[in-house]
């Protein structure tokens, strides 16, 4: 099947034309497009979670304290290289 550009490429450029002279007709269109969008996602979200029943959990969380720690020791160095950085004098390169 070949599409034929020149037709679609007219249909195109008249598109918003039809759409501006008929400004009413496209609000209305684009208010109710919206508007079901907006209650497809509300019951999806809303209505559908609350009767899903969440599954218990097979497993206990269990916190690795060695990984725990590693991410501390991280975020304690970080965190001392940001100090660092304030009390650190840069010189000013549009100074004479």
């Amino acid at each position: 099947m070949k599409i034929k550009t020149k037709k679609a490429k007219n249909f195109l450029g008249k598109l918003p034309w039809f759409l501006a002279e008929h400004a009413f007709l496209t609000c209305l269109v684009l208010f109710f497009v919206s508007l079901i969008f907006g209650t497809l996602l509300f019951y999806k979200y809303n209505i559908l979670a609350q009767r899903v029943k969440p599954g218990e959990l097979s497993q206990s969380f269990l916190l690795k304290e060695d990984v725990y720690q590693e991410v501390l020791n991280v975020w304690q160095k970080e965190e001392e290289k940001f100090q660092e950085a304030d009390f650190r004098e840069y010189p000013n390169p549009f100074q004479d």
